[in-house]
């Protein structure tokens, strides 16, 4: 017999109400309970709820009465959106609601949404890989109340790499993310600092590590996104192969001349 899936996971996206899987939509639609993330989702997002939804903000919630509505309303027959910002995969908090969902045996599903370093770097209108000089990045954060950062992740450890970061809230400890990282990539390394990735207010500050302390406004303490990289700005560097004319593959032949023969 087919277990009907009750909460649904959600990643919202970065912020834009468009930026939403159709899947999530076609979720949100049809749930009869939204729970959702007040404090960093914009209400945009819930225009994608029917009007009849009963919506329900986290931020002031513990998990302990997240999982005791849950429950109530499972029981009572709903079929559950529970929407978090970005995508559900980092930083999230959705492990701890996953395990106490499995103790009790409630079904549940999750829909994956568009990251906000992705979101940043459409904004930025780049790449942030760029072929033979730039092929990782690193998705980090600096230490925070809420979560202690392991041992071994560390700011330094990951700028020994040449990799470019991705560092998440983190915005108001730009100086120690400075502090940490100018060691390893020099004053002029270019940083980009993306608020509110595709929302209205949306602003980018492009700076290098010796002036992006000074260039933060003080209302930028959240919601952010720092991109560190030394290739961030570079135009100089060699085309892929992938569309190369010379370049055999399986979609395009190349005969014994060099030349594509399709």
């Amino acid at each position: 017999m087919e277990i009907k899936l009750t909460v649904h996971f959600i990643g919202a996206g970065p912020g834009d109400p468009e930026l939403i899987t159709l899947k999530g939509k076609r979720l949100l639609e049809k749930c009869s309970i939204c729970f959702f993330a007040g404090s960093i989702i914009p209400k945009e997002i819930l225009s994608h709820c029917d009007p009849s939804t009963k919506k329900i903000n986290t931020a002031p919630l513990s998990l302990s009465q997240i999982i005791k509505k849950i429950e109530k309303f499972h029981n009572e027959g709903h079929e559950i959106a529970r929407l978090h910002s970005g995508d559900l995969s980092i930083w999230s908090a959705v492990n701890e609601q996953i395990r106490e969902l499995i103790k009790l045996e409630i079904p549940f599903s999750m829909t994956p949404g568009v990251t906000s370093f992705s979101a940043a770097a459409s904004s930025l209108k780049q790449e942030l890989t760029k072929p033979q000089i730039a092929q990782s990045i690193v998705l980090t954060r600096t230490e925070g109340r809420a979560s202690k950062m392991p041992e071994n992740e560390t700011l330094e450890n990951f700028a020994k790499s040449g990799a470019i970061l991705a560092i998440h809230l983190s915005i108001h400890d730009i100086a120690k993310v400075v502090k940490k990282v100018k060691p390893f990539y020099n004053g002029s390394c270019p940083v980009k600092v993306v608020w509110k990735a595709s929302w209205p207010e949306e602003q980018i500050i492009h700076s290098d590590l010796s002036n992006i302390e000074k260039a933060i406004p003080e209302y930028m303490d959240r919601t952010a996104l720092i991109l560190i990289g030394p290739h961030l700005d570079t135009a100089n560097f060699t085309a892929s192969k992938l569309y190369d004319e010379t370049y055999d593959r399986r979609f395009r032949e190349i005969d014994a001349t060099g030349r594509n023969h399709k």
